[in-house]
């Protein structure tokens, strides 16, 4: 039987895939209450569900989020919001990346925000205004761009956001800068006010804008990772919020081999025994989104429990353990490479220090492979 995350066993049988993610719901329904109790009074959160919802699967995770109250999501690419919808008939779908505006018309039937004026489809948008991260919007000082944007019949704004670049970060440098921006889209959006824009929603924050920049709030907050139960990185936020991991990642022992010491295991002998020693064969590797930045880095797995080293080089398909000093480890046995086994747990925040990035990038690069078991 296979321990999940929660605790719980799967389906009262062994799951036999190779390599898996669970995705707890309820945890995902908790943090969605959670994050929006930290919102002020009248602001509404709007679920970041691109990348496939941080690899937790974009469609199942809008749906339970439609069914606890949440009613605004946002997704990166037409493609994204379009499998959305075809499985959504109800909330409001944003997409937040660049669209060509010859797909106006396939926004327009899908009722999708952005394209171009000139495509003559009546559209809800959401103006991107820059602030000062220079990726994508208007500058939000420039007041010719903004009366032109005020100036495009075929276009109906529903909102107008920025993104705060350093808003994970408290030092006197980020909070000033954070301030700066804040500052130059307040000023925008009373820019567009005077020149006859109205009725739109704001939207600067996301989860880091929530937890640390409170008083920065708009109309809705956009949250992505804090959703999921994680931050992008270990350390501390001005508000906190109990967050539940809501995956898990598991793989299984494929063999257990003996090694002599002086022998060394895996690509370019990266590794030599020190002693004699059992390595444990694991069915994950990079090609299911393990960064291979993991070998070398200190990092571990759990077995029964207990935590193994990683050692040798990340390789494709597998990675290796040093099971040494865990008893019974046999063939099929299930690992936990992110997760909780009994009362170990390793988060993703751990596993993405390990990698030298962010949680981010670790939930996003899960590989298409692995098989996905929703928990109720």
């Amino acid at each position: 039987m296979i321990r999940t995350l929660a605790g719980r066993t799967f389906a009262g049988r062994a799951f036999a895939g190779r390599a898996w993610t669970e995705v707890d719901l309820s945890a995902l329904r908790h943090n969605a209450r959670a994050l929006a109790g930290l919102a002020p009074q009248g602001v509404r959160i709007m679920a970041v569900v691109k990348a496939d919802a941080y690899g937790h699967g974009d469609v199942r995770v809008a749906q339970t989020l439609y069914r606890c109250g949440v009613r605004d999501f946002a997704v990166a690419t037409l493609e994204e919001g379009i499998r959305l919808r075809r499985h959504m008939a109800r909330g409001r779908i944003l997409v937040l990346g660049y669209t060509d505006p010859r797909e106006a018309a396939a926004l327009w039937r899908w009722r999708h925000a952005q394209a171009l004026d000139a495509q003559k489809k009546r559209l809800h948008v959401h103006l991107a205004l820059d602030t000062g991260m220079h990726r994508l919007g208007t500058d939000a000082m420039d007041g010719a761009a903004l009366d032109a944007l005020c100036s495009l019949k075929w276009l109906r704004v529903d909102g107008v956001f920025t993104h705060l670049c350093v808003a994970d970060e408290l030092t006197e440098q980020a909070r000033a800068f954070t301030a700066a921006q804040a500052a130059r889209f307040r000023a925008a959006v009373e820019m567009l006010r005077e020149r006859g824009l109205h009725g739109f929603q704001t939207h600067a924050q996301a989860t880091y804008g929530l937890m640390n920049y409170p008083e920065f709030s708009g109309d809705v907050a956009r949250v992505g990772i804090g959703l999921y139960g994680v931050l992008s990185q270990q350390g501390q936020t001005r508000m906190q919020a109990d967050l539940q991991p809501a995956l898990a990642l598991r793989a299984r022992v494929a063999q257990v081999r003996r090694v002599a010491a002086g022998e060394s295991v895996g690509y370019g002998r990266a590794y030599t025994a020190r002693t004699d020693m059992a390595a444990a064969v694991v069915t994950a590797g990079y090609a299911d989104g393990i960064p291979r930045s993991l070998s070398g880095s200190g990092a571990h797995v759990l077995i029964h429990g207990q935590r193994a080293p990683v050692i040798g080089r990340i390789c494709m398909d597998q990675l290796l353990a040093d099971v040494s000093g865990i008893v019974g480890v046999k063939q099929g046995d299930v690992v936990t490479l992110i997760g909780r086994d009994g009362s170990a747990e390793i988060r993703c925040e751990d596993f993405a220090g390990w990698c030298g990035t962010i949680s981010n990038e670790i939930l996003c690069r899960l590989g298409g492979r692995l098989g996905r078991i929703y928990l109720p």
